[in-house]
This record gives structure tokens, C-alpha cells and sequence, in this order.
């Protein structure tokens, strides 16, 4: 498949200021992986690598996220929030994904994006995942603690080449210029990024946990959990705590929050 690079020169122009470096390759294992040993290094705050292509690309739970050249968007971004308190960090990877439902709908495209917990990004009436996001921090990395944001967005992708249950900004009807996209979303997230790490990382001092509330669509519907320990459970959820935790209200009427763990919306009367 014939398709054009992202222009590294006018990336770094429309960004400057407001990033300490950006490259562009063409392709790696894992733009993650490859800041994470930047950071180690002593690489600053607000680096940012992109990748035509990753061939060792993770996902959240360990899963693989690969991406195909020239239609998708992924890229990593090295932050260092000095003054945050280490506790206040778990909001990052709820905070990006914020931001990128945030940058989609400033295209004013109108297409239809909320987030399912913790930051999977959804589009359109059926609610295809579009988007995924790890983050990853090294506490002991060069130059202070670092946390590595790493995204995947499908574009472009066709809908012969999405997988189940994915989509596309393409596949719901907008047609985006990547570089315009790129732009915008690491604009949106190094503002809130900002705000946040301003407030010391207090969620509610910002207003994150309330915007992140207004976009979150599992908030008050039936889902089923997968936890890490293997159990799986059916529960309405009913808030997020100051943590970022999913807060579930339990069939016998028992509340309990979950920190990480696999959701699903129940469409139809479930069983485990």
C-alpha cells in the first residue's frame, strides 16, 4: 500500500513551543518502549515519537496493538509531572483518553465519540473502538520521575482491515487529514496535561473528574467486569471515585470500586 509519510518538519513547526522534540520514523517495535529507554536516558519532558507502523505495539492487559502504515495514527508522548504526587498519577491515562475525545470533537465533524472506562475511545451509534491508549511510568527513570502516553487511533482504516468490534474515523463517515489530526490531539492533550499537573494532579481542582464523568458512556449502565484475577462479575456502574476508580453497585446491592479490569456494555440480559 502506497501512502505518505507524516511530515516531520511541519509537525515540529505547528508544534513548537509547546513540544522538546518530535521524530517521526517510519517504523519500530513500540514507540512506548522506545521513550521509556529515552526517558531513561534523560530524555526531557514532552518528547514525542511517531510511528508510521509498530510491529510490537501493547496494548492494555498485555494485549497486541499492531498498526498499519499510513492509515492510523500512533504515537508516544513522554511526560514528567513534577509536583504531582505519585498517587495522582493513575488520572493520566483517564486524562488522555479525555483529550482525545475532546480533539475529535473540535474537528466538528459531528460523529458521535464517548469513552468507555478507562480510556478506550468509541465511535458512533454502535460504539466501535476506535482508540486505545497505555501509559506506563518508570519512577527512577533520568531526570526524575517519567510517565510514557502511548496511542493508537484508527483513521483511515478500512472496514475490511478493522477488527470485531473496532472502527474507524474513516469508517464513520469523517475524512481527516492525519497530520491536521496529529496536531490537534497532542495540542489538546498537552493543554490538559497542563491543567492538570497546575493543580497538582487534584482531579476535581481542574475539573477533570466531572468532564471525564459527561464523557464517560459505561457511567450508569449495566456492565460486565473481567478483573485480573480471572473473576468476572455483572454490576451498574455508579461513579468515579477521587482515584479514578470505576465504582460498581453489585446485583445483592453491594458497592465496590475496581482500578483495572476488562468492561464490557451489556446490550442484552447477560449471564456469567
Amino acid at each position: 500500500m502506497n501512502y505518505q509519510l507524516l511530515d516531520e518538519g511541519v509537525l515540529r513547526d505547528a508544534l513548537v513551543g509547546q513540544v522538546a522534540g518530535l521524530d517521526v520514523v517510519a517504523v519500530t517495535g513500540s514507540t512506548n518502549a522506545d521513550l521509556l529507554a529515552a526517558a531513561r536516558a534523560g530524555a526531557p519532558d514532552r518528547t514525542v515519537l511517531v510511528a508510521e507502523r509498530q510491529d510490537r505495539g501493547r496494548g492494555r492487559l498485555d494485549r497486541t496493538w499492531l498498526s498499519p502504515p499510513g492509515v492510523g495514527l500512533t504515537f508516544s508522548v513522554l511526560l514528567r509531572p513534577t509536583g504531582v504526587p505519585s498517587a495522582r498519577l493513575g488520572w493520566l491515562p483517564l486524562l488522555a483518553g479525555l483529550s482525545v475525545v475532546r480533539a475529535i470533537r473540535e474537528l466538528g465533524t459531528g460523529v458521535q465519540v464517548a469513552l468507555k472506562w478507562p480510556n478506550d475511545v468509541l465511535l458512533g451509534p454502535d460504539e466501535g473502538k476506535c482508540a486505545g491508549i497505555l501509559a506506563e511510568a518508570d519512577p527512577g527513570a533520568e531526570g526524575g520521575p517519567a510517565v510514557v502516553i502511548g496511542i493508537g487511533l484508527n483513521v483511515d482504516t478500512p472496514v475490511a482491515e478493522l477488527p470485531q468490534g473496532a472502527t474507524s474515523l474513516h469508517a464513520e463517515g469523517p475524512r481527516v487529514e492525519r497530520g491536521e489530526l496529529l496536531i490537534g490531539l497532542l495540542r489538546r492533550l498537552l493543554a490538559d496535561e497542563s491543567e492538570w499537573r497546575a493543580a497538582g494532579g487534584d482531579p476535581d481542582a481542574g475539573g477533570l473528574r466531572e468532564a471525564y464523568r459527561r464523557a464517560c458512556a459505561t457511567l450508569g449502565r449495566e456492565v460486565r467486569v473481567s478483573l485480573p484475577d480471572g473473576s468476572a462479575l455483572l454490576a451498574r456502574t455508579c461513579a468515579l471515585d477521587a482515584d479514578g476508580r470505576l465504582v460498581l453497585r453489585e446485583r445483592s446491592g453491594a458497592t465496590r470500586a475496581v482500578a483495572a479490569g476488562d468492561v464490557v456494555h451489556v446490550r442484552a440480559p447477560d449471564t456469567l
